[in-house]
């Protein structure tokens, strides 16, 4: 049986980091296990990063899965 993948619409912001790198960006909908986020450059966005939210309370380690124009679509590890 396929385990149900529901995605909730959210709008919050975010920072991707990487090493010494970070990003602002915006977690347009997310799920137990991966998010859709939104960035100005997603070229500058390495394969593998850390998506932290506002005020650094959640901290998720995250694979990149697919970018289309300024989405990114993230699995998390």
């Amino acid at each position: 049986m396929f385990e149900e993948r529901k995605r909730t619409a959210v709008q919050h912001p975010a920072q991707i980091h990487s090493g010494r790198m970070s990003i602002g960006c915006s977690i347009i909908n997310i799920s137990a296990h991966g998010a859709a986020i939104d960035v100005q450059n997603p070229g500058g966005v390495p394969d593998r990063f850390q998506l932290v939210t506002e005020h650094g309370r959640v901290v998720l380690n995250c694979r990149v899965l697919w970018i289309k124009q300024n989405r990114i679509g993230v699995a998390f590890e």
